[in-house]
């Protein structure tokens, strides 16, 4: 079978990739696009090392066909900063000391990213849930849950902040 061409917007750009058939979207980013910052675990689905956000959900991108990209809006761990600026999650996971080997890191950024892009004050239960997909080796998750109430905290300052700013015509 022939290549394929996909279209999709990548980390806020859209871009046209060839594809084989039954490349999975893990291997495109990697392989093809260079961001490695999507790491291929368990290639099952099981560990979520390579969790993406895909139109708003954290997928498991080595369990999703390059293809069915096709149309969509696509987020790597390369696509969170802003004007050379860490992205407040990631900040909290420094900050918690939530980051041992780094490997899940980037997973376990998506999957935070995807919940509080649905819930700003999520419960202890609701990050639990959010982040069941995603196996760190290195530590207990209480860290990492602290990075996520963390950001979560971060983000609603921000964007009050940036809300009064528009009331006060800054």
């Amino acid at each position: 079978m022939d290549n394929q061409s996909v279209h999709f917007t990548l980390n806020g750009k859209e871009i046209s990739v060839s594809v084989e058939p039954f490349e999975m979207l893990a291997d495109t980013l990697r392989d093809r696009l260079n961001l490695t910052g999507t790491k291929k675990g368990c290639g099952q689905g099981e560990c979520g090392a390579c969790t993406v956000i895909m139109d708003g959900a954290a997928v498991n991108s080595c369990m999703v066909p390059s293809a069915k990209a096709e149309g969509s809006c696509v987020v790597t761990i390369e696509g969170l900063g802003e004007n050379g600026k860490i992205h407040p999650i990631q900040q909290a996971f420094v900050d918690a000391g939530a980051v041992q080997c780094g490997f899940c890191t980037p997973g376990m950024i998506l999957s935070t990213k995807a919940l509080l892009d649905e819930k700003p004050n999520p419960t202890k239960e609701e990050i639990r849930t959010a982040l069941a997909g995603n196996i760190c080796r290195c530590t207990g998750y209480v860290k990492i849950e602290e990075a996520v109430e963390l950001a979560a905290a971060a983000i609603r300052l921000n964007n009050e902040s940036k809300a009064a700013e528009g009331r006060h015509g800054g």
